[in-house]
């Protein structure tokens, strides 16, 4: 999914919390499947998403040019050391 269309899947799910034809959770849902979507079809020249799995904290998917460069942004947004965290690369569908 390409930005343009994400964007505008969550305007839809947005337009429908506004008219009432939706509540807020299902809104939430519906705009987190598609940050997701978009996430796992990710595609760029230079960069790729990787999920980061610190051994004592939560995991975070991250935009890195590197599975190294990838660790150093995890570990400041989990504030933890990602030294020697898993890290994979998310591949389209995951």
């Amino acid at each position: 999914m390409d930005r343009i269309s994400t964007l505008r899947n969550v305007e839809d799910a947005l337009s429908e919390f506004e008219q009432g034809e939706t509540d807020l959770a299902s809104m939430e849902q519906q705009v987190q499947a598609v940050l997701r979507t978009y996430a796992s079809d990710f595609e760029d020249e230079r960069t790729a998403v990787y999920r980061v799995d610190p051994p004592d904290d939560r995991a975070v998917v991250i935009v890195a040019d590197s599975p190294g460069t990838a660790r150093d942004r995890a570990a400041e947004h989990v504030d933890a050391d990602c030294a020697h965290a898993d890290v994979e690369r998310v591949a389209n569908g995951d």
